[in-house]
């Protein structure tokens, strides 16, 4: 489905090249000031155009359509537009016969019956994630009002292609583009200030609900929290936190997060995304044409690195699953 939440709930809709693409957040306060120029650092961080990002690039201008008066949130469910400009649909009549290895084309045309929407990659492209970082923003500052101005969640890409020197990503991504290749990534997310208590044992586990809000972002193949896959390598002394004289963790092995509960510490975990499914070095597929294993080139704008791009997505959706736990607890 294509809405995440309870009490605070966000619905995205649209395609990557169709008229417009948006989202319909209810369960937003009355009285929170909100306005176009509230949303612009988070959208200009996920925005293309940097080296290593698709040449594709949009306005991106958010058109509130309701729920906000003067200004100010109406308690009303909130609704955010944006209008698809930039687009080369003609870039992908060639994947209808010979499906992207590594994309959705095939499934999701199975799944529909071919009467999904492929151009860009429809439904399923990174495109939607745009509206997915104005409901981020919009959750972080109900966040703010509830905490007292507490809270505070921040992303940064830490890994690139398997290299963890920034100073080498340069190269790394020059190198890669003359390829006609593609690299992935690991985002570390951070999120301070949130009270002990949040979440639910089992199924509604704060684990849980980051997972299935991150997992929802197109090319996550991985989520760890604290110490992570290296937990199953430490013994329980080395990976237990000893509690501090203010009852919180003084290691964060398990980050942030005990019995799927915030205990107090920071939520500290880390995000794997793939590479770029989309590149131009020639790749093997299925052509459904000739019903025979055919040669594939891709042609288009797309990125050498998407994750480079991803860090405020993962904030946004941090911050949507916390902004719907502190009214549903």
């Amino acid at each position: 489905m294509n809405s995440f939440g309870r009490l605070f709930k966000v619905s995205i809709f649209g395609e990557s090249h169709g008229l417009q693409i948006g989202v319909v957040i209810d369960g937003v306060p009355a009285g929170i000031a909100l306005a176009q120029d509230d949303l612009a650092a988070d959208i200009c961080r996920r925005k293309s155009g940097a080296p290593g990002t698709t040449p594709r690039i949009e306005a991106d201008f958010p058109h509130i359509v309701s729920g906000v008066f003067n200004g100010i949130t109406t308690g009303a469910p909130l609704t955010i537009l944006f209008d698809n400009e930039n687009t080369h649909s003609s870039d992908y009549e060639l994947f209808a016969k010979l499906p992207r290895p590594g994309h959705a084309d095939y499934v999701a045309s199975v799944k529909f019956g071919g009467h999904n929407d492929p151009r860009g990659g429809g439904h399923f492209s990174g495109r939607i994630t745009l509206p997915i970082v104005a409901a981020g923003v919009v959750a972080k500052k109900i966040i703010a009002t509830k905490l007292g101005g507490q809270f505070s969640v921040s992303a940064g890409l830490v890994e690139m292609g398997g290299e963890t020197d920034m100073l080498k990503w340069d190269e790394l991504l020059k190198t890669t583009s003359k390829e006609g290749d593609s690299l992935g990534g690991v985002v570390e997310c951070k999120a301070d200030g949130l009270p002990i208590g949040l979440g639910e044992p089992f199924f509604d586990s704060v684990e849980s609900l980051i997972s299935h809000a991150v997992f929802s972002i197109p090319g996550v193949r991985g989520v760890e929290f604290g110490d992570g896959f290296c937990a199953a390598r430490m013994k329980g002394s080395e990976h237990n936190d000893p509690i501090g004289p203010h009852c919180v963790p003084l290691k964060n092995g398990s980050g942030g997060i005990n019995g799927g509960l915030t205990n107090g510490n920071q939520v500290a975990f880390r995000v794997a995304f793939k590479p770029t499914s989309s590149i131009r070095k020639e790749q093997t597929t299925f052509d459904l044409s000739d019903g025979k294993m055919g040669s594939l080139t891709v042609p288009g704008r797309h990125d050498v690195c998407f994750a480079l791009r991803t860090p405020v997505i993962v904030e946004a959706m941090t911050a949507i699953v916390f902004a719907d736990l502190l009214k549903t607890n």
